[in-house]
This record gives C-alpha cells, sequence and structure tokens, in this order.
C-alpha cells in the first residue's frame, strides 16, 4: 500500500514543480518551448539526480507517466494563466513549497528502499526537493531559493529528521510520510511569511 502512496506523492510533486516551473517561464515571457523545458526540468530535475546517485533506473524513463503529468500540468497552468493578466508570484512559492515536501519524502522512500541508511536517505530527500528548483532558476538567472537567505533546504532536513524519528519510534511507514510532509510544508512556509533565517555571518 505504501508504494502507491508514494507512486501517487511522486505524482503530485512531479504536477506541482511542473506548475511552478510553467509559472517561472510566463514571468520570464518565454516561448512554448521553454515552458516544457522549464517544466520537465523543475519536475523531474531532482529525482533524475537522485536516481544517477543512487545507480537506479531514471524514474521518468521507467515510467512515462510521469512525462505526461508534467504536460498536463503545464497546459493547465497556461491556460489559466491566459485567463489572468498578474503573475501570481505567490503562487510560484507556494507550489514550490508543495513540491519540495512531495519530493523530499519521494527522495526518502526510494533512497530506503535500496537498503540506503536513513543519513543518505534525508540526503536524497533534500537532493530530490530542491534540485529541479535549483535548475529552475539558474536557467532564468534568478538567485536560486535554496541559496537565499529564508530556509529553504534545511526545511528538507528537518522534515527528513521528522521522518528519522517517527520510523525509529516503529510507527507505521504512512504517519513518517505525514510527519514529513507537514513539517517541511509548514516550516518553509512559516520562513515565506515569517522570512525565517539561519544567519552564519555577522551583519553590521
Amino acid at each position: 500500500m505504501i508504494e502507491s502512496w508514494i507512486h501517487i506523492l511522486n505524482l503530485a510533486g512531479v504536477a506541482v514543480c511542473a506548475i511552478s516551473g510553467t509559472l517561472m517561464a510566463f514571468q520570464k515571457r518565454m516561448d512554448g518551448f521553454g515552458v516544457v523545458v522549464l517544466a520537465s526540468a523543475t519536475a523531474v530535475g531532482g529525482g533524475t539526480l537522485r536516481d544517477m546517485m543512487l545507480d537506479l533506473p531514471v524514474f521518468w524513463i521507467e515510467d512515462t507517466d510521469y512525462l505526461y503529468v508534467t504536460c498536463i500540468a503545464a497546459l493547465i497552468t497556461i491556460i489559466w494563466l491566459r485567463l489572468t493578466s498578474l503573475f501570481p508570484y505567490h503562487y510560484l512559492l507556494v507550489a514550490d513549497a508543495f513540491g519540495l515536501a512531495l519530493f523530499n519524502v519521494v527522495g526518502i522512500e526510494k533512497a530506503l528502499g535500496t537498503g540506503a541508511g536513513m543519513a543518505v536517505a534525508i540526503a536524497m530527500g533534500t537532493i530530490t526537493g530542491v534540485f529541479g528548483g535549483l535548475l529552475r532558476d539558474v536557467i532564468c538567472r534568478e538567485v536560486p531559493l535554496v541559496l537565499s537567505g529564508e530556509l529553504y533546504a534545511i526545511t528538507c532536513i528537518v522534515g527528513g529528521g521528522a521522518y528519522a524519528l517517527f520510523y525509529t519510534l516503529q510507527l507505521p511507514d504512512i504517519w513518517c510520510v505525514v510527519a514529513a510532509l507537514v513539517t517541511t510544508v509548514c516550516l518553509r512556509l512559516g520562513a515565506m511569511r515569517w522570512h525565517w533565517e539561519l544567519p552564519v555571518f555577522r551583519t553590521e
């Protein structure tokens, strides 16, 4: 049953990240090909890197449903954007937050499924969550969200910590998943709302 849930979460993550990529393409006034490239890079970039690092078949090559979901999500977003004249930047950040959380869980679960330790699983979850958005921002010549002041990648790590805690307590997998999702989303949305940061250097 948990495999079915993870598949659904992965599809949802791909769709949400494709939406965020399409929103960014709209902001940058890209053409149709640019929209497809940016939506796809955002949707499958993190999972592709994760699977290559874990020496697994790349998920969207093994199951082309992910490509169809990417295209459908991008198309629906394009239609919606054609009906409005304002760029919903807040929606981009919210979509990115949910995509971050969904991919974080998928990365953790997939790594654990290969027999990797929890530390590696949390790292894979973080990579899965942040790399697609990193590609999107670099392609668009934006300062990547992962490098901005507000908490971003750290939310994946804390979400992974919540997963690890529930896992150590031997709670059902679904509760581990829910704990990681809720923690990551709430922390990221809180960082957006109240500008939570993790300062390293003093600013005079």
